[in-house]
């Protein structure tokens, strides 16, 4: 009779990764990592350099909240203007890789002039519908002022239907940042976010008094002196 062993393994709980500012030991950390991309020449120019550790360092905080490659990040998070923003093929990977939904896919009209993104929640079933973009809308918001809208119009409406699929489905995916199309569609169409705090502010805030030019006050007009009274029409004033 013989008796067999059945070696079972027990895995370790994975260790939650620490943010690069939750105490100064991570921070030291990540800086000696930042240092180290920053010096690399396959990273994209917007991380290359000891003038753009910083950067890295926020691409390292990045990598870290979503669970992606530093790398990944830094080859899909560009920079522009001081705000960070995502290919809008890293927004279509992420959605499909995320294994909460069917690979996203494209609908289009017969004119080719509008298109929405569709797939399916794998918990529920449920189609989930984005909403639709057409070129009618594009114009109407001046995003086709952007030269890519005139040469590739198909694949920019598809960029922007999968944009604002995962901006409604999956916002986590996208932790509240735009596409780099969207960003230069805004840029170009010479709009502007509206600031209602600003606006609050500015009409609060004291106006300056106008200086008064004294060649344009008129001096006061002399006093009329009042007529005298007329007599009464009476003999005894006569």
């Amino acid at each position: 009779m013989s008796t067999e062993t059945t070696a079972l393994t027990v895995r370790e709980p994975a260790k939650q990764a620490v943010s690069a500012f939750s105490n100064s030991e991570s921070f030291e950390l990540a800086q000696r990592m930042a240092k180290a991309l920053a010096s690399s020449t396959m990273v994209p120019t917007a991380y290359q350099g000891q003038d753009k550790i910083g950067n890295c360092l926020v691409a390292l905080e990045v990598a870290q909240r979503l669970g992606d490659s530093p790398f990944v990040i830094m080859q899909n998070m560009t920079p522009i203007h001081g705000k960070p923003a995502w290919a809008a093929t890293f927004v279509i990977a992420k959605v499909n890789a995320s294994g909460k939904f069917t690979p996203l896919r494209f609908r289009m009209n017969k004119t080719k002039d509008t298109c929405y993104a569709e797939c399916v929640e794998n918990a529920t079933g449920e189609t989930l519908t984005g909403s639709s973009v057409s070129l009618a809308l594009a114009k109407a918001e001046g995003w086709t002022k952007n030269a890519k809208w005139q040469t590739m119009p198909e694949q920019m409406l598809k960029y922007r239907a999968a944009t604002f699929w995962a901006r409604e489905f999956c916002p986590e995916l996208m932790i509240g940042m735009r596409t780099a199309d969207e960003v230069e569609d805004v840029e170009v169409s010479g709009m502007k976010r509206a600031r209602p705090a600003d606006d609050l502010n500015a009409s609060l805030a004291p106006q300056p008094t106008p200086p008064i030019d004294v060649a344009t006050v008129a001096e006061p007009a002399a006093p009329v002196p009042a007529a005298a009274p007329a007599k009464p029409n009476d003999p005894l004033f006569d």
